[in-house]
């Protein structure tokens, strides 16, 4: 396996796969490397924390860093070659480095967009980066951030004559046996915390019942966060909305629950399908 720091060290690679991360891999981002394994070659894993899309009161130096621990981990689960480039190789001081038009999946649901505001136009600035630099042509995506996935995916289909032929595939969350979403932040968790997380769980997993139940969307928003405040988690949003436009639920369509809770300083998200 390649680890490759610097944009010029990419200029063999070309026209594989995929998977961008952030580092700290667990269980989840391996899952999708070994989803992007059959799916073209070579399969290149990129390791970068991302600073523009970071709020103000968030601070990605305290983001966990484990590059050895990821590199082997990356390599047993097969990829071809890891870039990890710094700070100066993703964005040159002397390089304007662009952020794409946002699609209204971005900026209109009033979800991740509405409190996290700018974390999309840098998540999009990332991402489209990446892409210009490896020139996949399959990216993997996990549904973990799904409002995340849906951006991409958008903006890939507004950008088709830069990116041809690119595709978008994703993979449903991993989650532990207990039905925690798998997620970095997850070491963060204090003794007795776990089980408050599981609130997020829980919560979707009733309105998915209610919902086979036959109960309306707003019926079941009310169920989740009934649920959320008694896990004692502070509520950003419990919403059911339409899978994919994230807007107002037509029954007609599928539909999906989104949560967003905050446990003391750690922020947690997660969504189940309604189908």
């Amino acid at each position: 396996m390649r680890v490759v720091y610097k944009e010029s060290g990419l200029e063999a690679v070309s026209a594989g796969a995929l998977v961008p991360t952030m580092g700290a891999l667990h269980e989840g981002h391996l899952a999708l490397v070994r989803r992007a394994r059959p799916l073209a070659a070579p399969l290149v894993v990129s390791i970068f924390v991302n600073p523009t899309q970071f709020g103000p009161a968030e601070d990605c130096r305290h983001y966990p860093r484990t590059l050895e621990a990821d590199l082997a981990a990356a390599q047993d689960a097969g990829a071809d070659v890891v870039f990890a480039p710094d700070v100066r190789t993703m964005y040159p001081p002397e390089k304007k480095v662009p952020v794409p038009p946002l699609p209204p999946v971005a900026t209109m649901p009033g979800l991740e967009d509405a409190h996290r505001p700018g974390h999309f136009a840098g998540v999009c600035q990332v991402v489209a980066r990446l892409f210009d630099m490896v020139m996949p042509s399959v990216a993997v995506f996990g549904e973990k951030d799904y409002q995340q996935l849906l951006v991409i995916t958008d903006m890939v289909r507004a950008e088709a004559g830069r990116w041809p032929g690119l595709r978008i595939e994703s993979l449903e969350t991993v989650r532990d046996a207990d039905g925690l979403a798998l997620s970095s932040r997850n070491a963060y968790l204090q003794d007795g915390q776990r089980d408050q997380a599981l609130g997020l769980y829980r919560a979707m997993a009733s309105a998915q019942q209610a919902a086979c139940d036959g109960a309306l969307p707003a019926d079941m928003e009310s169920l989740m966060r009934g649920i959320l405040d008694e896990h004692r988690l502070a509520v950003d949003y419990a919403a059911v909305r339409d899978a994919r436009t994230l807007e107002a639920p037509d029954p007609s369509r599928p539909a999906r629950v989104l949560v967003a809770a905050r446990l003391g300083d750690l922020r947690l998200i997660d969504n189940m399908s309604l189908e």
